[in-house]
């Protein structure tokens, strides 16, 4: 499996095949439904936001409380359909890799295509598995949200399977 850091350049993104296996390490954001509505419309009133886009990597999770001694709960994937109507405008301002766990829509995967980006798939239930990937994480934005608050975490060796290629090569097509 190949170790890669965040963020990502282009020539790593496009060297990406359907089905490798990767870790991943670096910083990287959280964030679910609530927080891609809330960056929508930042973007839609033209007002700053709270993270730059710019080749960012955000990773759909909710995350667990942490137990004593640890730097966070279990971390696993959310289901990415749900933030299907915002991704390709986040994607449009910026945002180069998603990870969750599922397919995405046409559209996405149109975006994904449109700006060289990536898609990559978690594994579900291995919360505890990505927990002990996590070195370290903060609240960055939209604190009131709880655990859907927008997030950073810094992660190292985290693993992960290329969903939808920059090409829009994907695991989901049969």
């Amino acid at each position: 499996m190949r170790e890669l850091t965040l963020p990502l350049s282009s020539d790593v993104i496009h060297s990406l095949a359907p089905f490798e296996q990767i870790f991943l390490s670096g910083k990287l954001y959280v964030g679910r439904d609530q927080v891609h509505k809330l960056l929508v419309q930042l973007l839609d009133e033209q007002k700053p936001l709270p993270l730059s886009l710019e080749g960012a990597c955000i990773y759909y999770m909710g995350p667990s409380p942490a137990p004593e001694g640890k730097v966070i709960g279990a971390c696993g994937p959310t289901t990415s359909a749900r933030m299907d109507p915002f991704a390709p405008r986040l994607l449009d301002s910026g945002l180069k890799v998603m990870i969750g766990k599922g397919p995405r829509s046409e559209q996405v995967v149109q975006a994904i295509k449109r700006n060289q980006a990536l898609y990559l798939q978690a594994y579900g239930g291995c919360g505890a598995l990505y927990a002990s990937c996590v070195r370290s994480f903060r609240t960055v934005a939209f604190a009131e949200l709880g655990p859907e608050a927008l997030l950073e975490l810094e992660v190292e060796h985290f693993p992960l399977v290329v969903a939808i290629t920059a090409q829009g090569a994907s695991v989901f097509d049969r």
